[in-house]
């Protein structure tokens, strides 16, 4: 058995997306622009309050709330930054005439081993990836679940989050089984 390391493609990862809203309808519109960019979804979560933080207060308003979207067409890790970008144009073609935003577009992706999720924001545990885009290592997948890390956010910690990509691990799993590109776990 060989030591070396020998460079491989990475697996494909399932395309996630959190879409962070207060104003009525606008999710439906964010919704639909993401899958006309990224093709069908096959997981949209019912309406989830967000009251983890008042953060988001002064630009979405102060009663939020989230959809977490999967889509059905598997990405390239490597293609998260473009992802990002794209979620920051859409975020600024959705704002109000001001500038503000109406929506925020967090997109990330499952794998067999983690939940990452893009940032434009450099921090200790977000290691870069290009064209001003940052990897958030989110969560871990240990002993059947999701597990959250020491500066994981609050809302990614909540049994009812860590439940839903659990699903979408588990369908991901699945998907990958049927394409045949399942290496190990």
């Amino acid at each position: 058995m060989s030591s070396v390391s020998i460079p491989q493609q990475a697996q494909p990862v399932k395309l996630i997306a959190s879409i962070l809203y207060g104003e009525a309808g606008i999710d439906e519109i964010a919704l639909q622009k993401l899958q006309e960019e990224f093709a069908a979804t096959d997981y949209v979560s019912p309406v989830l309050p967000f009251d983890f933080t008042d953060y988001y207060a002064d630009e979405l308003g102060s009663t939020l709330f989230r959809r977490l979207v999967s889509f059905e067409r598997l990405i390239s890790p490597e293609a998260l930054p473009d992802i990002k970008l794209f979620a920051n144009r859409l975020e600024a073609q959705l704002a109000r005439a001001d500038g503000t935003r109406r929506v925020n577009i967090d997109p990330g992706y499952v794998s067999l081993w983690h939940m990452v999720l893009a940032s434009c924001k450099p921090f200790a545990h977000r290691p870069y990836l290009g064209k001003g885009v940052y990897a958030d290592l989110t969560l871990l997948y240990r002993r059947k679940s999701f597990v959250p890390l020491a500066w994981t956010f609050p809302d990614y910690r909540s049994h009812e989050m860590i439940t839903l990509l659990n699903a979408i691990r588990q369908r991901y799993y699945q998907q990958m089984k049927r394409e045949s590109v399942l290496r190990s776990q």
